[in-house]
């Protein structure tokens, strides 16, 4: 099965669930009125693409049913897969493409971080990268040795300390060792941070800002977030934004909500690229992100017209 195919399978309840809404306003017929429209723009909220996207998306639709005398709803429908894929923040490739980098990854427990750090790390690795691994969650045992186990199947080396020690010494001996290797990217995974503390926030913004004083190369701080949080996900989104100034999105989860367009949400709002996102379990369920596969997985399609 290919990845457009298991992304398809993975957004089938979110786009079950669109095709449902659009369905029922298109049972009031094809008429481009304002009703058309109003209800669009609140099939897109409901389907948790957020306010602000939903209005750009039909503003720009709207747009263009008046320069190209689009002659009904089925036409506007045609356009919407991509004003979606449009409507994502583009960019993101060089965190992963081939550079010298530091990449953290962050966010609230239980998003897959850690799992995708080492996925991550194999698919690298299998390209010819020379990696690193630092496992910064020093508070749960059971995160260092889900990592030692990622570390040992993508043959890396892993720099760790014992439960409790300060997070931001072992991104400082990340790095050392890294140049001492001769690593050209490293990963390093943060603990769980809820983004309603203070506290454990400031904790965070301490280990980012120690390892972008002592790197020599780009550091990049990216979200790991789950789809199937919907809109608190944006909450979270914005709160680590503010703290760590963000540079990417991970979007996992994807195979197992109905609120597949939060990526959607997120990655617009704070004009943030998805540099991965996922939809299983397997290694081969982390992939880079694609905006049009993405926005045809999710939207599918209306084949309404033999009918009307």
């Amino acid at each position: 099965m290919g990845f457009f195919d298991r992304i398809s399978q993975g957004l089938t309840r979110s786009r079950d669930k669109f095709k449902e809404s659009v369905n029922v306003l298109l049972d009031r017929g094809p008429d481009l009125d304002e009703e058309f429209w109003d209800g669009l723009e609140e099939t897109l909220i409901m389907s948790d693409v957020g306010g602000s996207a939903a209005f750009r998306i039909v503003d720009v639709l709207r747009e263009q049913a008046t320069r190209k005398a689009l002659p009904d709803a089925y036409a506007v429908l045609d356009e919407l897969n991509d004003q979606i894929a449009a409507t994502f923040t583009e960019g993101g490739s060089e965190i992963l493409g081939g550079d010298p980098a530091i990449v953290l990854f962050v966010g609230i427990n239980g998003t897959g971080k850690t799992t995708t750090v080492g996925k991550i790390a194999k698919e690298a690795t299998d390209a010819g990268r020379s990696v690193l691994l630092g496992s910064a969650d020093t508070f749960r045992a059971a995160a260092i040795e889900q990592l030692e186990v990622w570390a040992e199947r993508a043959d890396v080396p892993l720099v760790t300390r014992e439960r409790g020690s300060d997070p931001a010494s072992v991104c400082y001996d990340a790095i050392d060792r890294a140049e001492a290797i001769g690593a050209d990217l490293v990963l390093i995974d943060t603990a769980g941070r809820l983004h309603t503390s203070d506290d454990l926030m400031r904790e965070l913004e301490k280990v980012v800002g120690v390892v972008r004083k002592r790197a020599q190369v780009p550091v990049y701080t990216v979200l790991v977030i789950d789809a199937t949080t919907g809109q608190n996900g944006l909450t979270q989104a914005k709160q680590f934004d503010r703290a760590l100034d963000l540079d990417a999105l991970v979007v996992t989860k994807l195979d197992g909500t109905a609120k597949g367009g939060i990526a959607l949400a997120i990655s617009h709002e704070l004009k943030l690229p998805i540099i991965k996102v996922g939809v299983g379990e397997a290694i081969e369920d982390l992939r880079d992100f694609d905006a049009h596969d993405f926005a045809r997985a999710f939207v599918g399609d209306f084949d309404g017209r033999q009918q009307a």
